[in-house]
């Protein structure tokens, strides 16, 4: 399902598994949402803000390597199906495979004209 958003990636509610080492040892969680640029992932315990990890994203397709930074976190909040307990983060690094997967990934969701465009911009980058 697509909502409308004000984003630059708008995000297809996709739910792929996550996993990350971090300092106080395996984290799992899994996509709320996902973009190439970013994703929400539900977490028991979300890091704090500004934090930055290395993370596996279980895509259907192949696993996805990306470093992220934590952009926002509900730690402390509720965690039900309007605000979940979780941690929204952008890419800081990712190959343009994975961003090009994400891509096509939307466009099967019918995010639309912005994912396209960004998968585009790939393509001529890559080529």
């Amino acid at each position: 399902m697509i909502r409308k958003q004000a984003r630059i990636c708008p995000r297809a509610e996709l739910k792929w598994p996550v996993s990350a080492q971090i300092s106080g040892g395996l984290m799992h969680g899994e996509t709320k949402d996902i973009s190439p640029a970013g994703a929400f992932i539900r977490c028991r315990k979300p890091l704090k803000l500004h934090e930055v990890f290395d993370m596996v994203i279980n895509a259907p397709e192949k696993p996805l390597n990306v470093k992220a930074e934590v952009i926002w976190s509900n730690i402390y909040g509720y965690d039900d199906e309007i605000t979940p307990r979780g941690m929204g983060v952008r890419f800081v690094t990712i190959s343009d495979e994975d961003q090009k997967l994400i891509a096509q990934e939307l466009n099967q969701y019918d995010v639309g004209k912005v994912a396209c465009e960004f998968l585009d911009t790939l393509e001529t980058e890559l080529a």
